[in-house]
């Protein structure tokens, strides 16, 4: 008989608490994890990226932990490609395997496939990114507009790595970005079962808000120093590291710091809840509180 192939994908906003679930979803699907944390790849970067400790882990094999340096190139089109390949052995062993994250691109490379782009060019993205450094985002903002306006009524205005991605891909190639995006989605050849988290507003942010504390206690200030080095590293132009960097270069001082890494954190899990709710259909919500529901939902969907 042939084995039947489920991929139960687990989304949700930072810190929603994701990590737990899915470690009690593997323990009773008896199977391994993927993550889908475009940060948690990069060894370097160990307490900004919330990474699920040893002991967080409780023994169960997590795919994609600390499994780059951030030395390397490393994008949403090479994840695809690694986990499709992974999940053709895993499914071998597993009936079922879980994959978890909150960044909604690798995830959605996963399950429907990437655009396919033109090769990024050096030369004009080293341009766009000196821009933004010396001017902000505004003027990029506005090039967008006036190249791509379609791409640029959809794209989320706080995430300048997207943004110069554009930008950068309209110039090289004379085309809107919005036209090398695909309108159908890749077959796969496995089902997927999607999970979305969410809590109550007031107590996800409070919970956003322990977190951040947690990472300053356990030294986020100091991997920030060593991580400096990397800074214009797409991973680290992100929240948790680029108030610290800000810090760091006499921008504000530590107390603005702080304030701006949990309003900027609470502000990312708003951003990842709109991302996954674009297409409400998609997933079915839950909260982390209603295991036995949730449970009951994998089951039902798993046995078919």
């Amino acid at each position: 008989m042939k084995r039947q192939k489920h991929l139960v994908v687990v989304v949700g906003p930072t810190a929603v608490g994701k990590t737990d679930l899915c470690v009690q979803l593997a323990k009773h699907y008896n199977t391994e994890i993927i993550s889908a944390d475009s940060r948690q790849f990069f060894k370097e970067m160990r307490i900004g990226t919330a990474k699920p400790s040893p002991a967080e882990q409780q023994g169960v094999v997590h795919h994609f932990v600390d499994s780059h340096s951030i030395a390397e190139a490393y994008n949403a089109g090479a994840f695809e490609q690694d986990v499709l390949a992974l999940l053709e052995r895993l499914f071998e062993r597993h009936e079922v395997v879980i994959m978890t994250g909150g960044s909604g691109l690798y995830v959605r490379a996963v399950l429907e496939g990437m655009d396919e782009m033109p090769d990024a060019d050096p030369n004009v993205r080293e341009a766009l990114t000196r821009q933004y450094e010396e001017a902000g985002l505004q003027p990029l903002l506005d090039k967008l507009q006036e190249l791509d306006p379609l791409y640029f009524a959809q794209v989320d205005k706080d995430n300048p790595q997207r943004i110069i991605r554009a930008v950068e891909v309209c110039v090289s190639s004379g085309m809107p970005y919005s036209s090398f995006r695909r309108s159908e989605k890749q077959q796969r050849p496995f089902n997927s079962i999607r999970i979305g988290l969410t809590r109550d507003r007031a107590e996800l942010y409070s919970r956003i808000d322990q977190r951040m504390d947690q990472m300053l206690q356990q030294g986020l200030l100091e991997e920030a120093k060593e991580l400096y080095p990397y800074r214009a590293h797409n991973a680290l132009q992100t929240v948790g590291y680029k108030e610290v960097f800000d810090f760091l270069e006499g921008k504000y001082d530590w107390a603005e710091a702080v304030r701006l890494l949990k309003r900027n954190s609470r502000r990312y899990a708003k951003r990842q809840l709109t991302w996954f709710n674009k297409n409400p259909e998609e997933y079915t919500w839950f909260n982390p509180q209603q295991w036995q529901e949730m449970m009951a939902y994998i089951d039902a969907q798993v046995k078919g």
